[in-house]
């Protein structure tokens, strides 16, 4: 099996492994494949009457897929089709899914895929480089209110408003392509004290709409409710509020906006149930080692049995 290991750092891989509580014969799906990490951790600790299905719609990723394994398919796709995929390979239910939310080390290494304000590079931050709208057509097309609200709801900025209105300006002088023309446009915007999460916040507010991460990631949740069998578990590691609220919200309730549902008689009435109270958290070691770790919040549920 050949991964590369420098394409990106799994975050709480064991923990998280853990968490799947594997079994004998059991079917298992990875929804973000990326360097092949996690994966590689589950079919090491899968039997041979085990299989795995990791997504990942990303081309790079696809260097990472581990060659020979009969126990192992890979799906290139978003993981907000894990229904319809698993309808496909004729899969009715599966024991346990994992999610590793967010941007991989490989992302934000990449100096040519705009995702780090690190680096100049086109303004494109699309997971999949083969479809869909990049961020300079946000900054571009969208309208001062429009990029206003997106800076505030997925970047939660404060002064969303007025970076928007900066961006605008800034446009008008000529169309914004860059990642540096990006920062000259906010930068004024941006306390010296705060630069790296101002701008991190900005960066993260545009890579979240151009891969509709919200939404997919909705979909996933919904998904994962009906594919798991009673008792299976769904792992998720997420690292902004936006994401963990969804998926606290979806764990606890079975719904992603947290509402209770009840029955007649008052009943609590859940697909999903929390495993543990709080969310794990990376070690101090890990922290220090992996810095991408360091806002990661591992959250476990249980598939309720069918009522």
């Amino acid at each position: 099996m050949t991964i590369i290991s420098s394409y990106h750092v799994p975050v709480m891989l064991h923990p998280s492994v853990d968490a799947l509580d594997l079994q004998p014969g059991g079917t298992y799906v990875d929804v973000t494949f990326g360097g092949g990490g996690h994966s590689r951790e589950i079919l090491r600790r899968m039997d041979a009457g085990a299989h795995l299905y990791s997504f990942d719609q990303d081309a790079d990723a696809e260097r990472n897929i581990p060659q020979g394994d009969s126990r192992f398919t890979f799906v290139r796709s978003n993981f907000r089709f894990l229904a319809n995929w698993m309808r496909y390979y004729g899969v009715e239910a599966v024991d346990g899914i994992l999610a590793d939310l967010g941007v991989s080390s490989h992302h934000f290494d990449d100096e040519t895929r705009g995702f780090s304000f690190r680096f100049d590079a086109p303004l494109d931050m699309r997971m999949n480089a083969r479809d869909g709208m990049t961020a300079a057509q946000v900054v571009n097309t969208y309208d001062e209110e429009r990029l206003a609200d997106l800076l505030r709801l997925y970047g939660e900025l404060k002064n969303g408003r007025q970076m928007a209105a900066a961006i605008c300006r800034a446009r008008a002088k000529g169309e914004m392509r860059t990642v540096a023309q990006l920062i000259e446009a906010v930068e004024p915007l941006v306390g010296r004290d705060r630069k790296k999460k101002d701008l991190a916040k900005v960066f993260q507010a545009l890579r979240i709409e151009v891969n509709h991460e919200m939404d997919a990631l909705a979909e996933m949740l919904e998904a994962a409710k009906d594919v798991l069998r009673p008792g299976g578990r769904l792992v998720v590691l997420t690292y902004h509020s936006l994401e963990d609220r969804m998926v606290k919200n979806f764990l606890r309730a079975g719904r992603i906006d947290g509402k209770q549902e009840q029955d007649f008689y008052g009943n609590r009435l859940s697909a999903m149930r929390p495993l543990g109270g709080k969310a794990l958290t990376p070690s101090a070691e890990e922290q220090e080692e992996n810095p991408r770790s360091r806002s990661a919040k591992l959250r476990v549920g249980i598939k309720t049995e069918e009522k």
